[in-house]
């Protein structure tokens, strides 16, 4: 199981657009997190961009995909420090910010 490193919201400084390489490359990065599902990230783990609040590549209302177990993946993004930062909400709907490091992505490859 990914251990992700938990961190409050406000030592986070996220990016107000991001640039279609930045997109792509989240998008890239989660589909080697999740292992590189056969049906592509798209049919998977459907994202769209949007610019509320700040830059986000967001999961779409009608997808489910949980985290380990009980947490809600909602969008991933990019801080200005260009960390790998993924929204998720808890058991508790209450909405917690975990980095994504190299080494999980490129070591772990599954959830």
């Amino acid at each position: 199981m990914i251990k992700l490193k938990t961190i409050t919201v406000d030592k986070l400084l996220f990016k107000k657009r991001l640039s279609m390489i930045e997109q792509f490359t989240i998008k890239d990065i989660l589909f080697k997190w999740v292992g590189g599902p056969t049906e592509g990230l798209d049919d998977f783990l459907p994202l769209e961009y949007t610019e509320s609040v700040f830059a986000k590549m967001e999961a779409k209302q009608v997808t489910t995909f949980l985290i380990n177990g009980d947490e809600h993946f909602r969008y991933a993004t990019i801080t200005e420090d260009n960390q790998i930062v993924i929204g998720v909400l808890d058991s508790n709907k209450e909405l917690t910010h975990r980095i994504i490091s190299l080494d999980e992505v490129l070591v772990e490859k599954h959830l």
